[in-house]
């Protein structure tokens, strides 16, 4: 016993077995290094820009509500997103129908939806480099050789051979550089989710306001056609009174003109119902032949007395515009990555194990059994300064995306203000108006009862008859725009897909 612990000893103090300690040692360390290399990825981690420090849109704060019309307004519920189905808010079942109708069929939105679900393919391509790459092969050739390429006089031979093989190979990420590449197409899919969701939203809103821009159009015609109706009688009246020599030609001539005026209004009004109809038929996915426009009234679109107000720290985290400003940003971001890594040298294990034999019935003998096992190392020695170019363009698209991400989160700021301020001021115009019908309403009835007690004529009446219809059509358009901008507060918010999981089901499920 004593012998074999010396023998030991002296192994151990031995200048081959201290070698062996060191190397192994180094193999050791540099299998450490490796790993927690591997562990990590170069160029810059993603980090989601902060969101603005403004607690408000507008300079001095933004309103509570609007000025009361009959006593009610419409309120800004502070902090608050846009309801999930938001338009049904409008309370009207055409319009709802509408919507449905143009989710369920609109191109624009199914070619969104299949661009998201190209990019979350291209995601499970891309990967596809974490795992083993590993094929196989079969073959099956009739040969000729001639001995006399290795300098041999025998005979050429002709034999069958017959060859199977499979093959591994594994690129080990070393510096990151694949993780980046597929870091930066989930990027990609966000983006894309983030413009589906925009095409959601658009659509939606688009869908609303072009109903509500029928409705006014319809409402203007009918209310323009009695209005000529009107002046014509109010012409009529004025003629018998020149025959009679009551009045002066030149205020038949000024009628005329003035009706003229007046019917030269009808055929823009109608050109722009027909464009609002064509328009909501490509939204439906409707050619304009085949398209029945939805029969609604102005009357019977309710306007939404309580409105959302996104904090603007909250605007960021749901608008898609910014969230595909977002993603993009992620994506040339995990550029700089991918550029770096370049830089750096390329590892890949590789092996192969196969048969082959002039006859298929022998395939199997162990004589025919060939295989390799071995890696390779790629380093990038010269490459006339074009990786490093690369890697600064990297940087400087970087700067440009996230200029462009910062103008976008203006643009968007800016959006919800201009329209917070709107509609304030389309509820004081719609109260002026409301006001002006209601003035021109009294003196109508004012006169008409002068009329009937023979103090007034008939004339005086149709002219307070048709300042009437004139302010009635000055309040339709005023209202169809307070309900058009109201529509658009709902849009400038984010659509409101964010509170919306039948929206989320309508975007995402379509992509299964």
């Amino acid at each position: 016993m004593s012998t074999l612990v010396k023998k030991i000893a002296a192994l151990k103090n031995s200048e081959a077995y201290q070698g062996y300690r060191r190397g192994g040692a180094l193999l050791v360390s540099f299998g450490l290094f490796l790993f927690f290399l591997s562990g990590c990825a170069v160029g810059p981690d993603f980090v989601r820009p902060e969101a603005p420090k403004v607690t408000q849109y507008n300079r001095g704060g933004d309103p509570k509500e609007t000025v009361a019309l009959d006593g009610v307004s419409q309120r800004f519920d502070e902090g608050a997103g846009p309801a999930a189905n938001w338009w049904q808010s409008f309370n009207s079942k055409q319009l709802d129908a509408a919507v449905a109708e143009g989710l369920a069929q609109n191109p624009g939105l199914q070619a969104a939806q299949a661009s998201l679900r190209q990019s979350q393919e291209n995601l499970r391509a891309g990967s596809g480099i974490f795992y083993p790459q590993i094929s196989a092969t079969f073959a099956r050739n009739r040969e000729r050789t001639s001995p006399a390429t290795i300098g041999s006089s025998a005979p050429a031979t002709i034999f069958n051979l017959t060859t199977l093989s499979s093959s591994v190979s594994y690129a080990l990420d070393i510096f990151g550089g694949q993780r980046r590449a597929v870091e930066g197409l989930a990027a990609q899919v966000d983006q894309q989710r983030a413009l589906t969701l925009g095409t959601y939203m658009m659509l939606t809103g688009n869908i609303v306001n072009t109903t509500i821009a029928i409705a006014a159009y319809h409402a203007q015609l009918d209310e323009t056609g009695q209005l000529i109706a009107l002046e014509k009688d109010q012409i009529s009246v004025a003629e018998k009174q020149y025959q009679a020599g009551i009045t002066t030609y030149g205020a038949v001539l000024a009628l005329r003109l003035q009706l003229k005026v007046l019917e030269a209004t009808l055929p823009p009004l109608r050109q722009k119902l027909s464009q609002a109809e064509h328009l909501l038929a490509a939204l439906e996915g409707k050619t304009p032949a085949e398209f029945q426009p939805p029969s609604v009234l102005l009357t019977d679109i309710s306007l939404p007395r309580q409105l959302p107000l996104s904090l603007p720290s909250e605007l960021v985290r749901q608008r898609p515009d910014i969230l595909a400003a977002e993603a993009q940003l992620h994506a040339v971001s995990a550029g700089i990555g991918v550029a770096t890594a370049a830089l750096f040298p390329s590892f890949t294990l590789n092996g192969s194990y196969g048969q082959t034999s002039q006859t298929t019935s022998n395939l199997f003998n162990s004589a025919g059994n060939v295989w390799g096992i071995g890696g390779n190392v790629t380093a990038p020695i010269f490459k006339g300064g074009t990786l490093l170019a690369q890697r600064r363009a990297a940087i400087d698209a970087y700067g440009q995306s996230f200029a462009g991400y910062k103008q976008t989160v203006l643009a968007a700021f800016a959006q919800v203000a201009d329209i917070v301020r709107a509609l304030e001021h389309d509820a004081e115009l719609v109260q002026t108006e409301v006001q002006a019908v209601k003035d021109a309403k009294l003196a109508m009835d004012l006169l008409k009862a002068n009329y009937q007690a023979g103090t007034a004529n008939y004339l005086q009446v149709m002219v307070t008859d048709i300042q009437y219809r004139q302010s009635e059509i000055s309040y339709l358009q005023a209202a169809a725009q307070q309900l058009q901008d109201t529509t658009a507060l709902y849009v400038a918010l984010g659509g409101g897909w964010s509170n919306d999981l039948q929206a989320k089901e309508k975007v995402y499920l379509h992509n299964k």
